[in-house]
């Protein structure tokens, strides 16, 4: 099993991927790819933005904080 942050762990429970989360975002592979592994990765207040509207269609109630330390 790869190496996961917060949110790549919560994730993979839901069944998500790096593809469908820079479909549903339109964020860099990249960027995602980061998120997804780094724990200690921060991004900026918009790439957080994107992501969190995302994350939100699959659970209205988690938190920015619940994945990134801000």
């Amino acid at each position: 099993m790869a190496k996961r942050s917060k949110l790549g762990s919560f994730l993979d429970k839901q069944g998500y991927n790096i593809s469908k989360l820079v479909q549903v975002t339109g964020i860099n592979r990249n960027t995602i790819g980061k998120i997804y592994t780094d724990s200690n990765y921060i991004p900026s207040g918009k790439t957080i933005k994107k992501i969190m509207k995302a994350l939100r269609q699959l659970d209205p109630n988690i938190k920015t904080e619940d994945f990134f330390d801000i």
